[in-house]
């Protein structure tokens, strides 16, 4: 059962999406926004919520009794699945979406509740599981997807280098028409997962209700009882987005996706012969041939029933629902945290974020054009453009403070006082430094990586490095870098383990000697002095 006392305050005391909150909580989307457009409709509860009510008292106001067993809503009129089964073993092109309208007319007609198609396709897969262990299942038209990929694997050769890659194929089939959709790729990792898959969507020109898939890493992170398998977050989000259903075949239960697995014998015993006895250079040239390949299968004639599989395709495409307007996009996760010039470093480049969460932990969510950030606890904080280069820094001054060249954390004069510890050359680089970006904050970790060095290989082979910065009139943290390691090698200085890196804690810095009582007193004696003479 849903924790519907939870759903509601993040609804209406954080004014949270139902997307968000599915995702806080771990519960699919459409179960929050339909529990959350059930409790508007209600007349007999609201928000504030009663004293004491709990999740069982709260199902009672909103749905006139307590949810059913196995989370379905009791009222919501569940199909008649055995019919369901008959209707299309028996008759001749019956469709799912034909006996799901008939479903659906019937619950209007006496005014009761219903699934929605990919919900009702859900729940008749289940039931055929729950019923009948060897059921042959038929293909229904429009109903799902297999994918898998492919046991036989590929070379390419890098032209320039010689470098030899693997290249493993991805294939994708819809059941009823058995048209087939394969890819070649170099990486298998969530990106490239996603990207295949949005491919075959585009080449079926729809999507079905159900994506039925191998229990690989891409999609599946564990599915020890089949019922509730835990999806890979980004392959479930992708599934959202596409309006479908990722249901996992049965750990070593080939039958469960036996399209898919025919197809990839299919193409191993057929036109991957072929593929293998020619030399590729790159995955364009091999997708290319293979694309050319698939055409020819697709409309190669049934050897034991009439048309071929792009005639049956050109029916299914129409049951298919329609392609979302955008792609879902991989999301990159990371967790940062926010140092003391206010910014984040994210795939090497800078982005600011409110002031009030320096050196705190930030989550950061990265598609290909859009970095977001989220506090720990799922706020929003701020969205920037993904960098087109590495080293780019992305400053809102709404996010620094009103006087952030006072602010207690690194600042332009901790870092001048560093440097003036070290030597008037080092002084002047890091002045050239802090004048070198449009806001003074972008500055220091540059600043500080020059000041490292002075710990790394010494405070003399630091200064001599800035003095012949100077000279070249390249004041800048990439010449430091690049010339102090031949530097350091000229003046015979031997590279120390430890670095004394200034403290990120800020504050002035004041030299070793400068509390020597003798020149306290040499100074306290010319203010004196100089007192005097101010008096006559």
């Amino acid at each position: 059962m849903l924790d519907y006392k939870t759903i509601i305050i993040k609804r209406y005391a954080l004014n949270l999406s139902g997307r968000e909150i599915a995702r806080q909580i771990g519960a699919s989307k459409s179960g929050v926004n339909e529990f959350l457009k059930a409790f508007e409709e209600c007349d007999s509860i609201s928000y504030p919520l009663p004293n004491g009510i709990t999740n069982y008292g709260i199902a009672e106001l909103v749905y006139g009794n307590p949810p059913g067993n196995n989370g379905r809503n009791p009222n919501i009129e569940y199909p008649d699945y055995g019919d369901v089964n008959r209707q299309l073993s028996t008759r001749k092109n019956m469709t799912l979406v034909f006996l799901w309208n008939r479903y659906k007319k019937k619950c209007e007609e006496t005014g009761r509740r219903y699934y929605q198609y990919r919900q009702f396709c859900e729940h008749y897969s289940e039931w055929c599981a729950e019923n009948a262990e060897t059921l042959h299942f038929d293909a229904v038209i429009g109903e799902k997807m297999e994918v898998d990929f492919a046991g036989k694997t590929f070379e390419i050769t890098d032209p320039l280098t010689g470098e030899i890659y693997t290249v493993v194929v991805f294939v994708a089939i819809l059941p009823y028409s058995q048209y087939i959709y394969a890819e070649g790729m170099l990486s298998v990792k969530e990106p490239q997962w996603i990207d295949v898959n949005n491919h075959a969507l585009d080449y079926f020109g729809g999507v079905p209700a159900l994506v039925v898939c191998d229990n690989c890493r891409q999609a599946v992170i564990a599915n020890r009882d089949w019922i509730a398998p835990e999806l890979n977050k980004d392959y479930a989000e992708w599934a959202e987005h596409n309006q479908t259903v990722i249901l996992p075949a049965k750990v070593r239960k080939p039958k469960y996706k036996s399209s898919v697995e025919n197809a990839v014998g299919i193409l191993e015993k057929g036109f991957f012969h072929e593929m293998e006895e020619r030399q590729y250079f790159s995955l364009e040239q091999f997708n290319q041939d293979l694309w050319v390949f698939l055409e020819q299968l697709n409309r190669e004639p049934f050897k034991k029933k009439e048309h071929n599989r792009y005639f049956y395709w050109e029916e299914e495409r129409l049951e298919l629902m329609p392609l979302p307007s955008v792609h879902y996009e991989y999301t990159e996760r990371r967790m940062a945290k926010v140092s003391s010039d206010f910014h984040v470093r994210f795939d090497n480049a800078y982005y600011s974020v409110n002031k009030a969460y320096v050196h705190k932990e930030v989550l950061i969510k990265a598609t290909a054009a859009i970095v977001r950030i989220y506090s720990k606890q799922g706020e929003f904080l701020c969205e920037w453009p993904r960098a087109e280069y590495k080293g780019k820094w992305s400053t809102n001054p709404h996010h620094l403070p009103a006087s952030y060249q006072g602010y207690r954390q690194w600042n332009a004069a901790f870092f001048i006082n560093k440097a003036r510890l070290v030597g008037t050359s080092t002084e002047a680089v890091i002045q050239n430094i802090l004048k070198c970006r449009k806001y003074e904050v972008q500055t220091y970790r540059m600043c500080l990586g020059v000041l490292n060095f002075g710990g790394k290989y010494g405070k003399p082979v630091l200064e001599e490095c800035c003095r012949r910065a100077i000279d070249c009139g390249k004041t800048t943290y990439t010449f430091i870098k690049n010339t102090i390691p031949a530097v350091a090698d000229e003046m015979g200085a031997e590279v120390r383990k430890c670095s004394t890196a200034p403290e990120e804690k800020g504050g002035y810095a004041m030299s070793p000697d400068s509390a020597d009582i003798n020149k306290l007193l040499s100074r306290s004696r010319e203010l004196a002095d100089r007192q005097r003479g101010g008096d006559r």
